[in-house]
């Protein structure tokens, strides 16, 4: 059955345009609540959000939601999505709420859910809560209406957490840290945990002011992070997206590092230490082919899923794999997280860094990728060009110049209204040409 309000990653939207308005953060609240009504208990939600303005509005929304059909509320304020869904479990909750539209500019927001095992919902879950959505939810007797209460220590606790994650015998002492949090949710926490752990700390992107997240900083923009690093003088530069579960790194030349590269640094060291599960790791279709040699040369192999983080981490849990992630910086460390967590994911990077003895730009760049090229087009919400003959003849077409030199690889994003357009080959040229003319017949048919 098809989902009618979850994307690949929760609900997400334009704020105050359906889907996302403050009415249906109420309903979602009641539906999300009635489904986890089980059991005799004295049922709990723990809520998080990042900086967004919006932030508010849904919040309150969501808490008369679940208030009004008996849980009761843990407000954690400006918190990690990683953060979120450990306090979910640590804190016997039932359910746990990220409203967050991640990397996203500030006028979406969107609303993530966990289980009470941490993990974000199954199809099956999301699909009950969206029949309930469009029914009437059962309210609670007056007596039994849920509370609401703000829980003022939940940063240390993330915070002790995560730094429980950097192995014992290492301290961050002789490195200095560029930090960007994209105005985020780890505005304060991120650079917190790395100063405790000794580092030295720069800390930009951390002035949320509900209108900047992600704007010219955090992961998804990364030349100021750049900038910064070189100017400074640091070691490394380390930025974080409006959520925080997703990681981008700059080594001490100011030369960006990938989610791929990354991948293959933490696979490397866990290897070495007999740690890595499954002889390999996994990453998505747009990890570049370059990953995928690098890893078989180590006699370590790659197994490849759709996009989106929590495709990756199924794939992970059913063969027995703890490390995978996305190009795009979600990294998932199972033996720590059961979602991306990029300050956690960090704090690997640097103990790998601290291990090695050497400069950034040595230690992180573990292989050649070949030339890849991504481009997203944007277009009108509702709009379907992939659905157009003039771009499928477009796109059968590069196919086959690409065939056995490359590949191409066009979707449409589950989180906004764009289409991805990336090709991957030998010729760097050939692959530019490949990925413009895709572009211009999208941008024709959008």
């Amino acid at each position: 059955m098809a989902r009618k309000y979850f994307g690949t990653d929760g609900i997400r939207g334009l704020t105050n345009i359906a889907p996302m308005t403050a009415e249906m953060a109420m309903k979602v609240g009641m539906a999300a609540g009635a489904h986890f009504l089980r059991g005799g208990h004295r049922h709990r939600v723990v809520i998080g959000k990042d900086t967004r303005l919006s932030g508010y509005m849904l919040e309150s929304a969501m808490v008369a939601g679940f208030t009004s059909v008996g849980m009761d509320v843990v407000l954690l304020g400006p918190m990690p999505t990683p953060a979120v869904a450990m306090l979910t479990t640590s804190m016997r909750a039932d359910i746990g709420v990220m409203i967050s539209a991640s990397h996203n500019p500030f006028a979406d927001n969107g609303i993530k859910l966990f289980g009470p095992d941490g993990y974000k919902l199954s199809d099956a879950d999301e699909l009950a809560i969206e029949a309930l959505l469009d029914s009437e939810v059962k309210l609670a007797p007056a007596a039994e209406i849920g509370r609401a209460r703000r829980v003022d220590d939940a940063q240390g606790r993330y915070i002790h957490f995560a730094k429980s994650t950097f192995p014992s015998d290492l301290r961050l002492d002789g490195l200095k840290i560029v930090i960007d949090c994209a105005n985020g949710a780890a505005y304060r926490v991120a650079p917190s945990a790395l100063w405790e752990l000794g580092a030295e700390i720069v800390a930009i992107g951390v002035t949320p002011n509900g209108r900047n997240i992600n704007d010219q900083v955090g992961s998804t923009a990364p030349q100021t992070l750049s900038e910064t690093v070189v100017a400074s003088g640091a070691d490394i530069g380390i930025a974080l997206d409006g959520d925080a579960d997703r990681l981008i790194v700059v080594d001490e030349t100011g030369a960006v590092v990938d989610g791929d590269q990354l991948m293959a640094t933490i696979a490397a060291g866990w290897a070495r230490a007999g740690r890595l599960q499954g002889g390999g790791l996994v990453a998505t279709v747009m990890s570049n082919l370059g990953l995928e040699r690098h890893l078989s040369a180590q006699g370590l192999g790659l197994v490849r899923t759709g996009v989106g983080d929590r495709y990756v981490l199924e794939k992970m849990r059913s063969s027995g794999y703890n490390v995978g992630g996305e190009q795009s910086g979600h990294i998932i460390l199972s033996d720590y997280a059961t979602t991306g967590d990029g300050l956690v994911a960090a704090l690997q990077i640097l103990a790998e860094l601290k291990r090695a003895g050497a400069p950034a730009s040595e230690v992180l760049h573990r292989f050649e990728p070949l030339p890849q090229l991504l481009k997203n087009v944007r277009f009108e919400r509702g709009a379907k060009p992939l659905d157009k003959d003039a771009v499928k003849a477009v796109i059968a077409e590069a196919e086959a110049e690409l065939d056995g030199k490359g590949r191409v690889l066009i979707r449409a994003s589950g989180t906004e209204p764009v289409i991805r357009v990336m090709a991957e080959g030998d010729d760097d040229a050939q692959v530019t040409r490949v990925v413009d003319r895709i572009c211009d017949a999208v941008r024709a048919a959008a």
